[in-house]
């Protein structure tokens, strides 16, 4: 007789090396066939003796739920966004999946350096949430560009003029044109706020928070009751942008973030926001 709990560990344990889980042979073997498959669970050293393919043991936590999976290390991150679906329900599109930042979904497991043990970190709403939600966010998103459309550039604007009138910091971070790159490991510093103090901005995502620190204080903000991020370059600096966070209903709520780096732009509104909001 089979052990208390051995069927529910090998639930735990899903294998991802087919794209559809464990092989259809676990457990019972076809009648007329005298051997026996080893049980999906007994794999316990990353190698899959019968498909020749290396795993890896994952933790996957979402929503204070807690998934133990064996994965293939030579699987996309697009592919482990499909078995989390199947895990938590959360369509791909909807999930942002952290380790060491944005998991990116056209490199292996094994290109990033996933070591088993390692953390998968899943923030994302069901569709249900999402359409509770995304209605008043999209609506919000349009008024700020009408209004954006209607005004003259940001930057010319006397409140924002005041603080680009002191210059670029003379500890900001280096800019890249025309390029897009992933959120560095450490915070980005070297930015000025609204009254002209310097500003650093820390994405903590096992936390799913934005911390924004000053030599006074930390914010520590919930990335999901933030409600928009907007960005405009510079006038004459066009590799640096000016971002306010939408901490609030209306404009007044804009929290300024100046001589943000052009690279970071894009991974900064994905990270907050999440990538769904733009398709």
């Amino acid at each position: 007789a089979e052990e208390p709990g051995m069927e529910a560990e090998a639930q735990e344990l899903p294998l991802g090396c087919g794209g559809e889980g464990g092989s259809p042979a676990a457990g019972r073997s076809p009648e007329g066939e005298g051997r026996r498959d080893p049980p999906q669970a007994s794999v316990s050293n990353g190698g899959d003796a019968e498909s020749g393919k290396e795993l890896v043991e994952l933790k996957v936590i979402w929503n204070k739920n807690k998934y133990d999976v064996k994965f293939c290390l030579d699987s996309t991150g697009a592919e482990l966004k499909q078995k989390i679906h199947s895990l938590t329900g959360l369509p791909p599109a909807m999930q942002k999946v952290m380790f060491k930042g944005l998991l990116p979904e056209e490199k292996t497991l094994r290109e990033i350096k996933v070591t088993n043990g390692a953390k998968i970190m899943v923030v994302g709403s069901t569709i249900n949430d999402v359409l509770a939600v995304n209605t008043p966010k999209e609506s919000a998103q349009q008024e700020v560009k009408a209004e954006e459309n209607k005004k003259e550039p940001l930057c010319r604007q006397k409140q924002h003029r005041k603080v680009l009138d002191k210059g670029k910091p003379d500890d900001v971070m280096p800019s890249v044109k025309g390029v897009q790159e992933r959120l560095p490991t450490v915070p980005l510093s070297g930015m000025y706020n609204k009254s002209g103090g310097k500003v650093r901005l820390t994405f903590k995502l096992e936390q799913d928070q934005l911390w924004i620190g000053t030599k006074e204080r930390t914010e520590k903000l919930p990335m999901g009751s933030i409600k928009n991020v907007v960005s405009e370059p510079i006038e004459g600096h066009e590799d640096y942008h000016m971002m306010a966070f939408q901490l609030g209903p209306t404009e007044a709520s804009y929290y300024w973030v100046y001589w943000v780096p052009t690279q970071y732009v894009d991974a900064i509104k994905d990270t907050v926001l999440g990538k769904w909001q733009y398709f």
